[in-house]
């Protein structure tokens, strides 16, 4: 088998010409982030590279014994399951697109499985151990003020970190208590924001952000030391820096977004209504927070109750 390290450094015209067409679909069609289209074309490109060195020079040539051969050559790799389940997802999308377009004669990747891997369950807070989180910034610097409301803003409303940090001024209602984020795809979401999180933000609007903006008016929401907006590197550091503070260990800032959807559910929140906060398309990506309720559940019985 054809190791994949020897792949071609340069795909045959029709390959380069259906990963173009691609790329444009990804990035003008469906609209996601540039991380993410970069992530499916790299992919597809080891995919197309793979297909043409074993002779296939055109995609409609694919058989779909090429592709179970490229995923087993990732595995014996030492690709994880994880990675082998999202190349599988990145074949049967493009091939599905050349299939649509008429670019193939019929979809190789149509009955391409997923390897399985294992189920693991996202780092959970507890509403303890959240409070601490939140109380670790210094609100007597302005550096303190804005990491407070982030702290509070994600947990409040459950945002991805690119959400948060691409918030404007404009895009909170301290009257309404409400944020507008824009997800994936750039798709918007109201989202509620609780007293807490309404006063957090507030207090930095009023104080710590406008030392942050000096002379300049900005119209970014988060504004890092030199008064432009907060990156979602410097994000991720405010909230590492308040997990050290508060003693926690490694806590992200998708961490709070985990425990925000887990609280709400442990709270009785129906799971349809999760998925609308936290702006996920499918509601089987929602129900991993299902497991991670029960997996509390069973913990809080067998300590409490005298003959688990």
């Amino acid at each position: 088998m054809l190791a994949l390290m020897e792949l071609p450094a340069e795909l045959p015209s029709r390959w380069a010409s259906a990963l173009d067409g691609y790329v444009v679909h990804l990035r003008d069609e469906r609209m996601l982030a540039g991380h993410t289209v970069a992530a499916y074309v790299r992919d597809a490109r080891q995919l197309a590279g793979f297909c043409a060195g074993h002779g296939v020079d055109d995609p409609a040539e694919v058989e779909p014994l090429v592709l179970r051969r490229f995923l087993a050559a990732l595995a014996e790799e030492g690709y994880a399951r994880a990675s082998l389940a999202r190349k599988a997802a990145a074949a049967r999308g493009w091939f599905a697109l050349l299939a649509r377009r008429g670019l193939v004669p019929a979809d190789p990747a149509l009955q391409l499985g997923t390897p399985k891997g294992e189920r693991r369950l996202p780092k959970v807070l507890t509403v303890i151990q959240v409070g601490r989180l939140l109380g670790a910034p210094d609100a007597a610097t302005p550096s303190g003020q804005r990491d407070r409301a982030l702290l509070e803003l994600l947990y409040a409303s459950g945002a991805r970190v690119s959400e948060a940090v691409g918030l404007d001024v404009d895009g909170i209602d301290l009257v309404a208590g409400a944020a507008r984020l824009f997800g994936k795809g750039s798709k918007e979401r109201i989202v509620p924001l609780g007293e807490p999180a309404c006063v957090a933000i507030e207090r930095y609007l009023h104080d710590g952000r406008m030392a942050l903006a000096g002379a300049g008016q900005p119209a970014a929401l988060f504004l890092n030391g030199k008064g432009e907006r907060l990156g979602v590197r410097d994000a991720r550091e405010a909230v590492d820096r308040a997990a050290r503070v508060a003693g926690l260990g490694r806590v992200t800032p998708h961490t709070l977004r985990h425990s925000y959807a887990t609280h709400l559910l442990e709270g009785g929140a129906d799971l349809r209504a999760v998925q609308e906060l936290l702006g996920h398309v499918a509601l089987s990506t929602t129900q991993i927070y299902t497991h991670v309720s029960r997996e509390h559940l069973r913990s809080t019985y067998e300590h409490a109750h005298p003959r688990a």
